[in-house]
């Protein structure tokens, strides 16, 4: 069958990018609408697709959890971002995490040169009522925009707020008091660990908490609302003396090989009170990100407090962490488990907008919005992932959940369905759930109906 017009999305974030590719791939022409560099968003740096905003890690890789388990389903279903992902990965202990510039520039690349793909600079500010529409505007999605679809849907967004973490110069981090190491000595030496005694870490806790914040818009103050698995630093630090420390500072597991093997009985030495960790941010190790310093401080205030951690005294700060608005739509009210929205068929959405949160999940729905808008162009019926992988599993909770009290989910075990016996051992448990959701991909992906070209 020959498909004349184009679908289009709309955005080249994560899910913009997979959704495009995944098009074209079954053999359908798509137009990819950007707005950079044309109009700037307040968290991108760059023009180029996929562009990483916030960390350069897509989590953990191991498929015995939740989101390595999405990471392998979207391998096997030949996602173009996860696969790019493996091709320029940086060291990160047991994470997959990629050098940033390098990542994005290549997905912008690839795209750009497929025949069946525009890759169309400049802002769209009104949904196109013809033909396949595909919306992955994301988090920021520009207001004329969000006006539009906040008038077809009828609903307000609701939003939480994101936060990014400081980068910082890798020469600039003092290795006589940071050292390498991987929390329980699993896998690569990949985080820099800066330690804390008692004393070191409250001075620190008691001046974040005193710390002067970036001042927020009006509309934002009244409609903030932090989403848990992304929470300010600050605001940690507010909740209790104790909850970095059972947190993002957590000293569990965490040893310095330099004062001798913690596995040695004759060893006397204590772990640290706490640990700040840094995460390889590029390839040539050069950049170092904060892990779990997501945060909305002054600049000048995140200068003076971070460098009162050990090690970072005289830090080169070449990105400091920021904070923005994230908004997204009542997906339960709005979208079938295939992301079409129930008032128009041929309007999809996929990533942030869509209350999924993280790389993985973004990548996730765009894998499922590209497949589905190809089909429908193709006069196939769309397709829903069994509920039993992470990715089935995912999107019917956010087309399912109460309205009322939906919040953005992350790919986790919990959205799965029971298991037919109770494993108490949670490794254990998630191992079975990682076989039983592989089994079933496999037997779907194998299903005559679920290919394009067939």
């Amino acid at each position: 069958m020959t498909v004349n017009q184009p679908i289009q999305v709309i955005g080249g974030g994560l899910a913009g990018t997979e959704a495009a590719w995944q098009i074209a791939q079954a053999g359908v022409p798509v137009i990819l609408h950007e707005m950079r560099p044309q109009r700037l968003s307040p968290a991108h740096h760059t023009e180029h697709l996929a562009e990483l905003v916030c960390s350069n890690s897509f989590g953990a890789q191991s498929s015995d959890r939740a989101s390595g388990l999405l990471h392998e389903e979207l391998r096997r279903l030949g996602s173009i971002i996860i696969a790019t992902a493996d091709k320029y990965a940086v060291p990160a202990g047991g994470a997959l995490a990629v050098d940033r510039a390098v990542f994005s520039q290549a997905l912008t690349e690839t795209l750009a040169s497929h025949p069946l793909i525009e890759l169309r600079r400049g802002e769209v500010s009104q949904i196109p009522t013809d033909g396949i529409v595909v919306l992955t505007t994301g988090p920021l999605t520009s207001p004329d925009l969000a006006d539009d679809l906040h008038r077809f849907t009828g609903m307000e967004y609701m939003s939480f707020f994101d936060a990014a973490s400081p980068i910082v110069v890798g020469e600039s981090i003092d290795y006589d008091v940071a050292f390498l190491a991987s929390r329980y000595d699993r896998g690569e030496a990949a985080y820099f660990n800066c330690p804390m005694n008692r004393e070191q870490y409250l001075r620190f806790w008691q001046e974040l908490c005193q710390a002067e914040q970036a001042e927020l818009k009006e509309f934002e103050r009244e409609t903030a609302k932090f989403f848990e698995g992304c929470l300010p630093i600050e605001e940690m630090a507010r909740r209790g003396e104790d909850t970095m420390r059972y947190g993002p500072l957590k000293p569990v597991g965490i040893f310095d090989a330099r004062l001798g093997d913690f596995r040695d009985p004759e060893n006397k030495t204590r772990r640290p009170y706490a640990v700040v960790q840094l995460r390889q941010e590029d390839k040539a190790g050069q950049l170092w990100n904060m892990v779990g310093f997501q945060t909305n401080l002054r600049w000048g205030e995140q200068k003076r407090v971070f460098r009162l951690i050990p090690g970072l005294e005289n830090a080169e700060f070449v990105r400091m962490g920021v904070m923005h608005r994230n908004t997204f739509i009542n997906a339960p009210e709005l979208l079938y488990p295939t992301l079409q929205f129930k008032q128009r068929s041929t309007l999809l959405a996929a990533g942030q907008l869509v209350g999924t949160e993280g790389y993985t999940a973004a990548t996730a729905g765009g894998w499922l919005v590209g497949n589905n808008a190809a089909r429908l162009a193709l006069g196939r019926d769309p397709v829903v992932l069994p509920v039993t992988t992470m990715m089935g599993a995912l999107f019917e909770f956010i087309s399912s959940a109460s309205p009322k009290h939906f919040q953005p989910m992350p790919p986790n075990f919990g959205i799965l369905p029971e298991l037919p016996q109770r494993i108490r051992n949670k490794q254990e448990r998630y191992g079975v759930y990682r076989d039983r959701a592989f089994a079933d991909l496999d037997t779907w992906s194998q299903q005559p109906f679920v290919c394009c070209s067939q």
